[in-house]
């Protein structure tokens, strides 16, 4: 499984630098419902039908993941690492769902790089 962080799919969605990469691992995808949150956002701010894109998206594979009491304590644990960088929770809830499930995680921002916490994060462009 590879965890999306939001910047992914939003590149994929509005055809951004690195939305290719992302459309190839989207049936092996998933979001977690922090960052679903983000997308549905951006997604409607553009006008576009929420739904109606969570359902094509699933249709394609993607699962959107809860955000669970063990998931939240677990985010917090990483506000010491990472607050340094300047993430944001749903950034770390990103993180933590993806150090959770062992998992890589696709993102567009950079800084995440940069952090040593022990999975394989790949930059999208």
């Amino acid at each position: 499984m590879i965890i999306l962080d939001a910047s992914a799919l939003l590149a994929y969605l509005h055809q951004e630098a690195g939305w290719e990469l992302v459309r190839g691992v989207i049936p092996e995808s998933c979001i977690g419902t922090v960052n679903w949150s983000e997308v549905a956002q951006k997604i409607a701010q553009k006008g576009m039908d929420v739904q109606a894109v969570r359902n094509l998206l699933e249709e394609l594979g993607l699962t959107i993941a809860p955000f669970s009491v063990e998931q939240a304590e677990f985010t917090a644990q990483l506000w010491e690492e990472s607050r340094r960088f300047g993430l944001s929770l749903a950034d770390r809830a990103c993180l933590g769902l993806a150090m959770q499930q062992q998992s890589k995680v696709l993102t567009a921002d950079r800084v995440w790089s940069e952090l040593t916490l022990h999975i394989e994060v790949q930059q999208i462009r």
